[in-house]
């Protein structure tokens, strides 16, 4: 008994200790059988109402009456929540606490209903049929809530101490020594059934805490595997499965959804430049503004390298433009690493649905086909899908296809343009500019076919041609002529470019001093040690380099102290504001003279007006070029150029 009562102690403090998500579960236990419930209120409501009337007392009606109201009630509660559905959506919070209490309010009343029944049918009858009816019904149904409620003890308990000691005090209150006998068993059968109650609590407690648990880790693993490691935002698995299933709530809503699929621009440079911590530090700030922003009403999700993806209902497409300029703005927001503020922009490809497709695939080929564009447009724009991007995309095949064996057919050829001293009266130089002239579409712009020859891997033979084609052509000038030819980034990085510049210089027998290859500032971005190995290994056979477009790329002035340029390109973007802005004056004097100091020689290109040119005298600039001194020609009409060495440039009035 001693063990029972600390047993119960124990009981009082660990009921009070369990997690409120085992308390919910352990009350749903209370419903589990409604079944179970509706017989025992209907047959021991039926039994105490026979027994009532049969003997004829008024307070055993009574109280009948009282079982019998609320044995419905109690069926009507269990009815009910089956009829709702699950209970596990429906016991949560509050609810469960509530729902908790009413089961207990309605149990302990039956129960006591009964114990009393059984005691007044004691006291009030004679009959011993009725008393056995009386007292076989209210230890039954104490026998048979041990079990079925153990989930909450105290209630089961309750229940067994409500309906067992009245008919115990009942029986002793005879004075007949068999029923007094009786008594005690019933008063040890409520002992034992604590003891059985207590220990099947214990199993089930023990059973829904290990049961909670493995469903929360597997939840747990479910969620790990659909976030993002780096960020924590959904990964491309997880937004996969989000964003189709909120591709099938929009259809026939009067709303629609946006993607915005998000390319961070110039992240390669905060990797190259400050490390990959850093790059780290950007993607994860940049991803938790994201998420604070459209994480709550949306989803945001990383899909691989710098690349998100933020998706929105919107009422209408200004939404989207809205949406679209927000995350411009927080993506633009510096991130603090290290003691740097490192600053970074975006391009975004807009596709709504259903508008630009309902199913996940075509929306998503559809954004990207936007951002593409948007990247086309320059940094920090956003472009919204258009149909006539598949066209694009149609072109881009049939000139890939077309420009497999477009060298061999003869379809490429070259044009040059030259570069002036700064008095326009001498050619110092021609830069080669290659261009194509398909046998089915015609003439087709370099801006469309270097980057598909790029991405189809032709650059490098149709550019070692380049180079063989410009010497031969080249070797037939005066020799104090030169001939630039510009690398694209991966012939750059070709290893057997060094080969295919001997190769052209011996066929061509033009000197190696009169060859200058031009790289740009972002060819240099992509692999800086790859770069210098390759620039180094031109400048040992005596070739010249050029970095063109100088002053458009992330930090230029770190290039003239790692790289080995002989010419420096200023920008055209300077040179057109030359007539309007006294900062473009400033930055081309400045680069000019820093140059002049580090022992390199400077060309001004897009040259377009004589006021352009003249700033230019007055910045004492090495060489020019542009339309107001002459426009890309032929290789005959340089040869005729040249021919006459009095000519000036052929300026534009």
């Amino acid at each position: 008994m001693t063990g029972l009562i600390s047993r119960l102690r124990q009981l009082r403090q660990s009921d009070q200790a369990i997690a409120a998500h085992v308390r919910h579960t352990l009350v749903e236990s209370l419903y589990a059988s409604p079944q179970s419930l509706v017989i025992g209120a209907l047959t021991s409501g039926a039994i105490t109402a026979i027994v009532a009337l049969v003997g004829g007392s008024r307070s055993m009606v009574v109280c009948a009456v009282a079982i019998v109201i609320v044995a419905g009630i109690r069926i009507v509660d269990a009815l009910r929540l089956r009829r709702s559905g699950s209970t596990r959506s429906t016991l949560a919070g509050r609810w469960a606490n509530r729902q908790e209490f009413l089961y207990r309010t309605g149990a302990l009343c039956y129960s006591a209903l009964l114990g009393t029944f059984g005691l007044l049918t004691l006291v009030h009858t004679t009959d011993g049929v009725l008393q056995l009816l009386a007292v076989t019904t209210a230890v039954g149904y104490a026998a048979g809530i041990a079990g079925r409620n153990a989930g909450r003890p105290w209630i089961a308990l309750s229940q067994l101490c409500f309906a067992s000691v009245p008919l115990a005090l009942g029986l002793f209150a005879s004075v007949e020594p068999l029923k007094i006998v009786l008594g005690v068993v019933i008063l040890l059968f409520v002992v034992a059934m604590m003891d059985i109650t207590l220990q099947t609590y214990g199993v089930i407690l023990r059973a829904t805490i290990a049961s909670r648990e493995k469903t929360a880790l597997a939840e747990h693993h479910a969620a790990v595997a659909r976030r993002d490691d780096l960020t924590g935002v959904a990964n491309r698995t997880a937004f996969r499965e989000r964003f189709e299933a909120q591709l099938k709530a929009v259809v026939g809503r009067d709303h629609s959804l946006a993607i915005h699929w998000i390319d961070l621009d110039r992240f390669k440079e905060i990797n190259d430049s400050f490390g990959h911590l850093a790059g780290n530090a950007v993607l994860a700030g940049i991803a938790r503004r994201l998420d604070d922003a459209f994480g709550r009403s949306g989803i945001v999700a990383r899909l691989g390298g710098d690349e998100f993806a933020v998706v929105c209902a919107i009422a209408r497409q200004d939404d989207a433009i809205d949406i679209g300029r927000k995350i411009i703005a927080l993506v633009e927001r510096p991130v603090q690493h290290d003691g740097r503020m490192l600053r970074i922009g975006a391009s975004l490809g807009i596709a709504i649905a259903p508008m630009d497709g309902t199913n996940a695939d075509t929306l998503l080929k559809n954004a990207d086909l936007a951002l593409y564009r948007a990247k086309d447009s320059g940094r920090g724009q956003m472009c919204f899908y258009e149909p006539l991007m598949d066209e694009k995309i149609e072109r881009g095949r049939d000139l890939a296809a077309e420009m497999q064996g477009a060298l061999e057919r003869g379809e490429f050829h070259l044009m040059f343009q030259p570069i002036f001293d700064l008095a326009g009266e001498r050619v110092l130089s021609c830069e080669t500019l290659l261009r194509w002239t398909n046998r089915r579409l015609g003439s087709v712009s370099p801006a469309e076919f270097i980057p598909i020859a790029e991405d189809n891997g032709l650059i490098v033979g149709i550019g070692g041609w380049v180079i063989r084609e410009a010497c031969r052509i080249a070797s037939e000038w005066p020799a104090d002529v030169k001939i630039a030819v510009n690398l694209s980034p991966i012939q750059l990085r070709s290893t057997n470019l060094p080969m295919v510049i001997m190769s052209a210089l011996a066929s061509s027998g033009f000197a190696a001093d009169r060859l200058e290859l031009e790289v740009t500032e972002s060819v240099l971005l992509d692999d800086i040690e790859a770069s210098l190995a390759a620039l180094d290994a031109i400048n040992r056979l005596h070739v010249r380099t050029t970095l063109d477009d100088f002053g458009t790329g992330y930090s230029s002035l770190s290039y003239l102290t790692k790289f080995p340029f002989q010419t420096l390109k200023i920008d055209r973007s300077f040179i057109t504001d030359l007539e309007q802005s006294p900062a473009s004056v400033a930055i081309v004097q400045t680069v000019i003279d820093l140059a002049a100091k580090l022992g390199m020689r400077t060309v001004a290109e897009g040259v377009e007006t004589q006021a352009q040119l003249d700033q230019l005298r007055r910045t004492r600039c090495d060489a020019v070029q542009g339309f107001l001194l002459a426009h890309p020609m032929p290789a005959s009409m340089v040869a005729a150029m040249l021919a006459d060495g009095g000519i000036k440039a052929q300026q534009r009035s």
